[in-house]
């Protein structure tokens, strides 16, 4: 995500969340130390419908908190080069258009 300084190693996991479902609580923001997940608003004319949020793969340390912290259980560990590859068939939008997101729901 544009703007955020850059990891300064590859972590052993990553963390992916599995937006089929997140409810967009916000509680894993409040945790992660590295401010690597962020909210992707719904609908374009109302921003606060149906909200989810997404992991930063670039960013993520593998730290573990926001999975330990989900209250929906949505967000998962797995090591670093399976979670490149699955990300995206667990996002169903993502911040950026068109990256890591499967198909548009």
């Amino acid at each position: 995500m544009p703007g955020k300084s850059p990891r300064k190693k590859q972590p052993r996991e990553l963390a992916v969340i599995d937006q089929h479902g997140c409810t967009g609580c916000e509680v894993c923001i409040a945790v992660c130390p590295v401010d690597c997940i962020e909210i992707v608003p719904g609908v374009e004319y109302h921003e606060n419908y149906m909200k989810l949020v997404e992991v930063d793969l670039e960013r993520c340390i593998g730290c573990k908190l926001c999975a330990q912290i989900c209250p929906w259980d949505t967000i998962n560990m797995h090591p670093y080069e399976q979670g490149l590859q699955i990300a995206p068939q667990h996002t169903l939008r993502a911040v950026v258009p068109g990256q890591s997101a499967a198909a548009p729901a």
